[in-house]
């Protein structure tokens, strides 16, 4: 009969959807690496390296100072006090200092008076003790160099989060709408039979029973489809989450916008890569490289630390000249000058003995820690791994369970055309071929997250 050619007409094909437009993971992950809100604040980790090292090389500046200090009273003058000059730090404890003094009035101290032109002074002063390898300022030079180096990793580990909780969500999508697509074709399939099975009832050719379990099927097939729907627009909306223009203007999905087809999407095996890339993930994972620069901060932090075990001893030397004519060298002498030493270090050194056992015990802690980070993450890798195998595994099981319950199918059909079979065995022979399809559906959207669950272990998703 014509509606019997219809039924496997139908069961042999599937319902065109037009006007769709495909929406590719690739390029869903583009589009959330250029314009999401979290990628932009990931790249701001740059700038705050960058802005650090900036600000610690700021200590290395050369000062410019200047001081006046008068008082009058009773008409007098009772001293007017001016000390202006430049500084310039430099590397190894050393600073370069040049200046003008100029002190005059009734009531000042013999030693702190100037020539009537004033006294021009210049010289250094260098740390020769404590503070000469490495001080407060090199040691925030150098932690700040190092965080800057450790913000491209720190910056590539939010990324890599965020394209991993993206990435999920794409698939979840596939998997609803895909799923939904399936249920939808299954559905309007349940409708024609029961139309042609009623028809045919009405002819004489079939009892009437059988357009009652027609549209059970009918009922049972729109209630899974609507649910899938509901499925559809939640995972649609998850995923829109993720959607943003440049102007972070957030986007939408419409009705027409679907994912890659179940029958497009390749198998994410390349188990043998997989295996040969886990020593070198481990070896430059952004995580235990940010580890391991923490540990390169605390080994500074210990170096300043062991260098405050050391005495202070601080030399300085000034030569003085008097300007004439506003030339400062035209009088100038070496037997002109200034000097001084100032030596200091506690007698039990208790507080910088402590602070160099706790600086070396971090220290410890965090090598330990990097050792239990290591462990940690080999272990969810290789679990990562196990899944993937298994996914593949099953994907490949239900991909035969799939054509071998359309075989079954299709001859259900063929033994009902000759009045074998019963519309009750077409049913479930169906029902089977539609639970596999969905199931086959799910393997694929499960092999894609356990691939991406494994890039994620390997820090691998953003290079």
């Amino acid at each position: 009969m014509i509606w019997r050619l219809v039924i496997f007409f139908l069961l042999v094909s599937t319902v065109p959807i037009t006007a769709q437009r495909t929406f590719s993971d690739q390029t869903f992950y583009q589009l959330v690496i250029k314009n999401h809100p979290l990628a932009k604040q990931a790249n701001l980790e740059l700038e705050i390296g960058r802005v650090g090292v900036l600000k610690a090389k700021g200590s290395f500046d050369p000062k410019a100072y200047n001081s006046l200090d008068q008082k009058y009273y009773n008409s007098y003058q009772y001293y007017s006090l001016l000390d202006a000059g430049l500084k310039i730090p430099t590397w190894y404890g050393l600073e370069i200092k040049t200046g003008f003094e100029n002190n005059r009035g009734v009531y000042i101290d013999n030693q702190a008076k100037s020539p009537s032109g004033g006294l021009w002074y210049g010289g250094a002063s260098i740390t020769l003790g404590k503070g000469l390898f490495i001080d407060e300022r090199r040691a925030e030079l150098f932690k700040a160099k190092v965080y800057q180096e450790s913000t491209v990793y720190e910056r590539k580990l939010q990324l890599n989060e965020l394209l991993y909780e993206a990435g999920y969500s794409y698939w979840n999508w596939f998997l609803a709408h895909n799923s939904r697509v399936v249920l939808a074709e299954a559905l309007e399939l349940a409708k024609i039979r029961f139309e042609a099975v009623k028809q045919s009832a009405i002819l004489g050719d079939r009892p009437f029973i059988d357009s009652v379990e027609a549209k059970i099927q009918v009922q049972n097939r729109e209630a899974l489809f609507r649910g899938a729907e509901v499925e559809q627009q939640g995972t649609s909306n998850k995923l829109a989450s993720f959607l943003w223009e440049e102007n972070l203007t957030p986007l939408e999905l419409d009705s027409l916008t679907k994912p890659v087809s179940s029958n497009s999407v390749g198998v994410k095996i390349q188990l043998e890569l997989a295996q040969s890339m886990i020593d070198s993930a481990l070896s430059n994972h952004p995580y235990l490289q940010i580890t391991n620069f923490k540990i390169k901060g605390l080994e500074i932090d210990q170096r300043l630390k062991k260098e405050q075990l050391k005495p202070k001893l601080d030399l300085n030397y000034n030569f003085l000249t008097e300007p004439i004519n506003y030339n400062p060298f035209n009088q100038f002498s070496v037997n002109n000058y200034k000097w001084g030493v100032n030596f200091e270090m506690p007698v039990f050194l208790r507080k910088e003995r402590g602070d160099y056992q706790l600086a070396g015990i971090k220290l410890q802690n965090e090598k330990l820690n990097f050792e239990n980070n290591r462990a940690y993450l080999l272990s969810k890798i290789q679990n990562a791994f196990i899944d993937l195998q298994n996914s593949v595994n099953q994907l490949e099981i239900y991909r035969k369970t799939v054509d071998d319950t359309k075989r079954l199918l299709d001859a259900e059909i063929m033994m009902f055309e000759i009045g074998e079979s019963s519309l009750f065995l077409i049913n479930a022979r169906e029902t089977a071929y539609i639970q596999s399809k969905l199931k086959f559906i799910e393997c694929i959207a499960k092999n894609q997250q356990a691939f991406l669950t494994m890039q994620f272990a390997m820090a691998q998703l953003f290079n």
